[in-house]
């Protein structure tokens, strides 16, 4: 049965997975890199970011094994109007995304935003689609996108919030990086008793984050 599942993404020690204000110049705010500089030591982004940076290398170790599961058995992807572009990307018919003319999906992406637009096919197998819906609505389309395979959600914050109130989410791996933000987007925010739902596990790794996943119980 298909899925719904979060990989990779990061917060900081106080919950936020992303700092402010954020702009074209600062896609993560007063955060720069810091929440993802443990990506960017692994095996997994040299290959993702042939896209972004050729001069990229990367090592294997834990950090690189949980990334890996980023990919495999994904047929579609449900991501938040912020993580699509910044705060004015509305604005701009042109704005394509962050990520080129080849983005790094390689799927349906379904972004959600109140002033949706039409569809942008990209190279790649990539298409943009823009959804003003409910995060069960948003699922329901993906899931016939995807098909057999599962459906990730890449985030931001809010959107993974959302998804977690109206118990959607399958299986969540988040990175708690060792800084503090202060201010940003919070994830945890509204999601008291939220581990009553999940069996949880946990893994440091010597980059200094914790790997934490969340599995959905049975009778959730």
């Amino acid at each position: 049965m298909s899925q719904t599942r979060i990989h990779n993404f990061s917060i900081s020690l106080d919950g936020f997975g992303t700092g402010e204000p954020q702009s074209r110049e600062a896609p993560f705010g007063h955060a720069g890199e810091r929440l993802h500089e443990w990506m960017f030591a692994t095996r997994f982004w040299e290959k993702v970011a042939e896209h972004w940076d050729a001069d990229a290398s990367g090592a294997a170790g834990a950090d690189n094994a949980f990334a890996e599961r980023h990919e495999p058995g994904i047929g579609a992807e449900i991501m938040g109007a912020n993580k699509f572009g910044p705060p004015d990307w509305q604005d701009d018919a042109d704005w394509k995304g962050w990520w080129g003319p080849n983005p790094p999906f390689h799927t349906p992406v379904y972004v959600l935003t109140h002033r949706p637009r039409s569809s942008i096919e990209m190279e790649g197998g990539t298409t943009f689609h823009f959804l003003d819906a409910t995060p069960a609505e948003a699922l329901e389309e993906a899931k016939r996108a995807a098909g057999d395979l599962d459906v990730r959600l890449g985030g931001g914050a809010t959107v993974i919030r959302d998804f977690l109130l109206a118990g959607l989410v399958d299986h969540m791996h988040l990175v708690q990086v060792p800084i503090l933000l202060g201010r940003g987007v919070r994830l945890w925010d509204g999601l008291e008793a939220l581990e009553e739902s999940y069996a949880i596990e946990a893994v440091s790794t010597s980059s200094g984050v914790t790997h934490l996943t969340f599995s959905r119980n049975a009778t959730s």
